[in-house]
């Protein structure tokens, strides 16, 4: 760590440190002590390196407004020492974070905000891109742009059922964190969703209704 890098976050599985003189996050894997050592590493780097390639998919494929990756290795040693580095070097997005702002928005800015991620979700599905964690906490709004971050919990996967759980995650994030208006916000989500691939979209909210009455995922 640098002078200027600080801890802003940590979770279960990983630590986030903010450099400010660069203007860059470090996303740092956790290491488990109740795990074997190789398993461990093993553990960790496969799912550094997974969310990394994601990143990288969705920004340069699919065109997503993610964060940029910076570093090339995963898994390197540390100044030469046997202990490795598992992180994400990444471009800090400075914003809003919608989690904390969306409720503060007038309405027609609401719209246009829900309808961008909408947007912007489907074009991860039309590449197969599930994020795992779609949620108001892990979207940006930046020059009117909206980012989403943290691909930690995202996979590669066709089908439908695992896109529609994606939208039944923001669905319910919106329900909790913005329930003065959440209807009128999916709604705006779903327009956008459906504005860049109508056909996916006609077989994803479809699935998202088997989804809902089963119950399966609702706590």
């Amino acid at each position: 760590m640098t002078p200027t890098t600080r801890l802003i976050s940590q979770g279960a599985e990983a630590k986030l440190y903010l450099d400010e003189k660069n203007n860059t996050i470090s996303k740092e894997r956790i290491s488990k002590g109740y795990r074997h050592p190789k398993l461990d590493e093993s553990i960790r780097k496969s799912r550094t390196k997974k969310e990394k390639k994601l990143l990288e998919k969705a920004k340069k494929l699919a065109k997503i407004n993610t964060p940029e990756v910076l570093n090339k290795d995963v898994g390197k040693k540390i100044d030469n020492r046997k202990k490795k580095d598992f992180k994400v070097e990444m471009e800090f997005i400075e914003g809003d974070k919608l989690s904390n702002t969306l409720n503060s928005y007038k309405k027609e800015k609401q719209s246009e905000v829900m309808q961008q991620l909408g947007k912007e979700t489907s074009k991860l599905h039309e590449n197969d891109i599930i994020h795992g964690d779609l949620t108001t906490s892990n979207t940006i709004l930046k020059d009117k742009k909206v980012f989403i971050i943290d691909f930690g919990l995202g996979f590669i996967s066709t089908r439908t059922e695992d896109k529609a759980v994606d939208l039944h995650l923001i669905k319910q994030a919106l329900e909790a964190k913005h329930f003065q208006n959440w209807q009128f916000l999916f709604e705006e989500f779903q327009r956008g969703y459906e504005s860049n691939n109508q056909s996916q979209a006609k077989q994803v909210l479809e699935r998202l209704k088997k989804v809902e009455s089963r119950g399966r995922y609702k706590h």
